[in-house]
């Protein structure tokens, strides 16, 4: 399996999408503002929610299952 597959679905890639998503939203909010800021901000959803719901969005394109606790197996 790919070593980055295996690292995002483990517990600590999982907790670095969701800080990685909540820096994004923050620095797009508070530090670009406005319209980059806004898109900046909207792009963080993506890691925050893989995160949060468990799932890797790369898992699939390496020929891995997409919930991280199929991968972890």
């Amino acid at each position: 399996m790919n070593p980055l597959v295996k690292f995002m679905a483990s517990p600590a890639g999982r907790i670095a999408r969701i800080v990685v998503g909540l820096a994004l939203i923050a620095g797009g909010l508070f530090g670009l503002g406005g319209t980059a800021g806004l898109i900046v901000a909207v792009v963080g959803i993506l890691p925050l929610a893989a995160g949060v719901l468990d799932i890797c969005v790369l898992a699939p394109l390496m020929g891995a299952p997409l919930r991280g606790r199929e991968v972890r197996r």
